[in-house]
Formats: structure tokens, sequence, C-alpha cells
């Protein structure tokens, strides 16, 4: 069976979001933060920690 990425994701925050319960100011700080380190010098960084 073949599940997009996105629909994991999406499934996976909604149940977090809602067993969790994190602050709203969290979670804007996490979809903000890994948004701007996505483009900056720090990516390939990232990128090579998270491959390995």
């Amino acid at each position: 069976m073949d599940v997009p990425l996105w629909f994991v994701l999406l499934v996976v925050g909604v149940l977090g979001f809602k067993l969790i319960r994190p602050p709203w100011w969290l979670v804007a700080v996490i979809l903000l933060g890994g948004f701007l380190l996505a483009d900056s010098l720090l990516a390939p960084v990232i990128d090579t920690a998270i491959s390995k």
C-alpha cells in the first residue's frame, strides 16, 4: 500500500496535537523555525546529521 508522505505527516500531526496538547506558540515556533532553517546555511549540516 502506497500512502503519500503528506497524508502520513498530517495524520501524525493531528493525533499528536490531540493527544499531547502543546501550546499554540510552541507549534508556531517549531513550524517557523523549521521553515527558516530549511533555507539557511545550516541546512546541509542538518541534512547530513539526519540522513546518517
